[in-house]
């Protein structure tokens, strides 16, 4: 009787080291591979800044008319003509001053979902 649970338990142990042998690989490889991803993710949310005249205003967006410059960090992009971008605020947006339409404003922003999210608004004086 003795002998045979030797035996039973020396076979359990070997099946347990086998199977935690397949799943601690696989399991580092989602690892990686859900790192890899987080990091793609964070690259796609930085924040990026620019400065222009608002356009128009509405409950929960804004259009800023953006001249020749803008920035993201590191870079310095140069534009040819003015155009349009549309910001979404929420409530997590963080606005100082009163958003109107003529006003100059300095937006830090992220994208999500081929949105601009506005994460904070610096409203200065009208042109």
């Amino acid at each position: 009787m003795n002998g045979t649970r030797i035996v039973f338990s020396g076979l359990c142990s070997l099946a347990l080291t086998a199977a935690l042998a397949l799943v601690v690989p696989v399991r580092a490889n989602t690892t990686h591979a859900d790192t890899a991803a987080a990091s793609e993710q964070q690259d796609a949310t930085q924040a990026q800044s620019v400065s222009g005249t608002i356009a128009s205003v509405s409950s929960n967006s804004f259009t800023l008319t953006v001249g020749s410059n803008t920035s993201a960090p590191k870079q310095q992009l140069q534009q040819s003509s003015p155009q349009s971008m549309t910001f979404q605020t929420d409530q997590n947006t963080t606005i100082d001053g009163k958003l109107k339409v003529g006003a100059n404003a300095d937006v830090t922003y992220r994208q999500s979902n081929g949105n601009n999210i506005a994460i904070s608004v610096r409203v200065t004086n009208a042109q």
